[in-house]
């Protein structure tokens, strides 16, 4: 069987919000953002607070498994909504759902939306079960094929072809007890990179783009989007 592909997202704020919106998320008081730069009067921009971080960076400066942060013990990964990601070009979709599903405190789910029939079906599953049940849901109302395909061809360039070879890659950034943790459904689970706050989240998120990804790539293929309070 041919591995399933999306048309890749564009990193773009307006598409995320709609996208989110049509999935079910109640997106009146926390919108996705554009971070402008690392630098603290930048990051000072953003409305607080921050909930999510979304980085897109080239997969060339993805860090090599022996410099990167350690994976999150077996509680972070038992209290945090994390997925593997097994269909092509469906990062940007994977990173969506860690900002919101890690969030609906904040962020309430229409009832009986994607958002809240895929989160009540897959709360007591594995990161690798979630993944498989998301590739090949079993009826409409779990199926994001569609809702991912509008946002894919709602941004501002061309979309590529859903099997088309794309060198970029999104992950997301949250805050969860105390902790920041780095979820890549290319991974075996979160990556834990060491304490933080709700406050400190973006800051702490930003040092870590810098250390991380920044300093083994002079690409300028690198973007942020935070979901944060609405302006």
């Amino acid at each position: 069987m041919a591995k399933k592909h999306f048309v890749p997202l564009e990193s773009n704020p307006e598409v995320l919000t709609s996208f989110a919106a049509n999935l079910g998320a109640d997106v009146s008081n926390f919108q996705f953002t554009d971070v402008w730069g690392l630098d603290p009067d930048l990051l000072a921009m953003v409305p607080r607070p921050v909930l999510a971080v979304i980085l897109l960076f080239p997969l060339e400066a993805a860090p090599s498994s022996g410099g990167a942060a350690p994976e999150a013990d077996d509680f972070a990964l038992q209290s945090l909504w994390y997925t593997k990601q097994t269909i092509g070009n469906a990062c940007g979709t994977i990173a969506v759902l860690h900002a919101l599903l890690n969030n609906t405190e904040d962020v309430a789910l229409a009832p009986g939306s994607f958002l809240a029939r895929f989160r009540e079906a897959t709360a007591a599953k594995t990161p690798a079960e979630r993944a498989a049940y998301l590739e090949d849901p079993p009826d409409a109302s779990v199926d994001i094929t569609s809702s991912h395909a509008a946002a894919a061809q709602a941004g501002s360039t061309a979309a590529p072809e859903a099997t088309a070879d794309i060198d970029l890659h999104f992950v997301t950034f949250v805050e969860h007890g105390g902790r920041l943790y780095e979820l890549d459904g290319r991974r075996e689970g979160p990556v834990d990179h060491g304490a933080s706050s709700r406050d400190g989240l973006l800051a702490d998120t930003a040092a870590v783009v810098r250390r991380v990804y920044l300093s083994s790539s002079d690409s300028l293929s690198f973007n942020l989007i935070a979901l944060a309070a609405a302006a």
